[in-house]
């Protein structure tokens, strides 16, 4: 019997969402991360798979069915549709999103049933900041929070959502702030985009905020024992990662200054933290990212630790 290996999840269809000329969270994205890893060396301890697409009531589990219908009657035919200043859909924008949340809950599925040691999710749009009720900041639908609700339906009493994007994951706290049984770590620029759910106080909810212009040093110093700390009291039988690039020093939207480096420390602590509740049961999404050579570069770095 062959050892499970890393699930690297993606679907073409997640490239077909487009916001337009000149908008940061792009297709090339997904692009400029399949070409860098494909070409690397992973000695079969990496499958690639495409995703599946969900039906529409998977959502219902964290988001209300008028708020889906809401995005459902805005996606245009042609052309786009503003939902915000930064967000807005265009005729497959929904499709990619059902592929997206399509990968979370499979590669879930996948960890949970010992068929993938681990798995990373190269999809689009992003999700952590979309609240229950609300689509915004580039993203549509809470993919991390449905998988973490996917993972309790199959019966587990705890799991784990460590967010380390260069933005706050608002949505995903609000989602999660009354579940105690679902622990939220998120690391981030502050004060920063978005400005919602970033001061919340539960014993459940662990942030992390970090001041513009710092560095790896100061990233470790701040992430590692509260992250640390908080897992090993929750001991979740699962974690999730809403894996965001964009606290890299060379993207053009944060203004942290962390290297490629970091990125795998982060990831290693992550795995080591899953080693130590969670039978090394990890999912990570792509959430932020948006010079592409930096972001591919660090998620081959991100890759590297959980094919370790």
């Amino acid at each position: 019997m062959p050892m499970p290996t890393t699930l690297f999840l993606s679907h073409k269809n997640c490239q077909r969402h487009d916001m337009g000329q000149g908008h940061p969270e792009s297709p090339l994205r997904l692009q400029a991360i399949d070409q860098l890893v494909r070409a690397t060396d992973w000695q079969d301890k990496l499958t690639f798979a495409d995703a599946p697409k969900i039906d529409l009531n998977c959502l219902c589990n964290i988001h209300p069915k008028h708020h889906i219908q809401a995005l459902m009657e805005l996606v245009p035919q042609h052309g786009f549709a503003d939902i915000d200043g930064d967000t807005r859909l265009n005729p497959y924008s929904l499709d990619a999103a059902l592929y997206a949340v399509g990968a979370a809950l499979h590669a879930t599925d996948e960890v949970i049933a010992g068929r993938a040691k681990n798995a990373f999710c190269a999809v689009r749009p992003p999700g952590h900041h979309a609240e229950s009720a609300i689509a915004m900041g580039f993203c549509l639908f809470n993919s991390v929070a449905l998988a973490a609700e996917r993972a309790l339906a199959s019966g587990m009493s705890r799991v784990a959502i460590l967010d380390f994007d260069v933005h706050h994951g608002n949505g995903t706290v609000e989602i999660f702030q009354d579940r105690p049984e679902v622990l939220v770590c998120s690391s981030f620029q502050y004060p920063f985009y978005p400005g919602r759910f970033d001061d919340v106080v539960r014993p459940n909810i662990c942030l992390t905020p970090l001041s513009a212009g710092s560095d790896g040093a100061d990233f470790r110093k701040a992430v590692e024992p509260d992250w640390t700390q908080a897992v090993r009291q929750h001991h979740p039988e699962m974690i999730f990662v809403s894996a965001g690039f964009d606290a890299h020093h060379e993207d053009p939207l944060g203004g942290l200054h962390l290297y490629d480096g970091d990125f795998l420390y982060i990831s290693q602590l992550i795995t080591d933290l899953a080693m130590g509740s969670a039978r090394g049961r990890v999912v990570s999404l792509l959430e932020g990212g948006y010079q592409l050579q930096a972001l591919s570069r660090s998620v081959v770095q991100h890759l590297k630790a959980l094919t370790e």
